[in-house]
């Protein structure tokens, strides 16, 4: 959530730190189709910097992983315009940073970040954000 004392709305810029993670679906077949990392996409009038995306490998296999950022509010394949990860393999037991202070992303309000895993309940997605009005 929110920290304490948030700026008053209508300051500019308002910054809000938030927090997701989990396997957003990961289970099933042996690929999963894109899904939609729905707490990335920013609400009317606002911007989503994101400050970091890790992804971690909880199995004894290496497993692919591709991150897009999509030009519409609900993720889809046909969306992509970028690929912050595509079709990277996360070794065993291990974690990649995709998304750090770095190379952070700026999702406007009509983009979404979607995710796909190679292997079903293999990888675990954790982002942070702020949120900028």
């Amino acid at each position: 959530g929110a920290f304490l004392n948030e700026p008053a709305p209508g300051s500019e810029p308002c910054f809000f730190e938030y927090s997701l993670e989990g396997p957003f679906g990961l289970v099933g077949t042996a690929s999963e189709s894109p899904l939609n990392f729905t707490g990335l996409t920013p609400a009317a009038s606002t911007v989503n910097k994101i400050t970091s995306i890790t992804v971690s490998n909880t199995t004894s296999s290496a497993a692919t992983c591709t991150i897009g950022v999509g030009n519409n509010a609900t993720f889809g394949s046909a969306t992509v315009v970028s690929y912050p990860a595509y079709q990277i393999s996360v070794p065993a037991n291990a974690t990649l940073i995709v998304v750090d202070k770095t190379v952070s992303l700026y999702i406007t309000e009509n983009q979404s970040v979607g995710v796909t895993s190679g292997t079903a309940s293999a990888l675990t997605y954790t982002a942070t954000f702020e949120i900028i009005t």
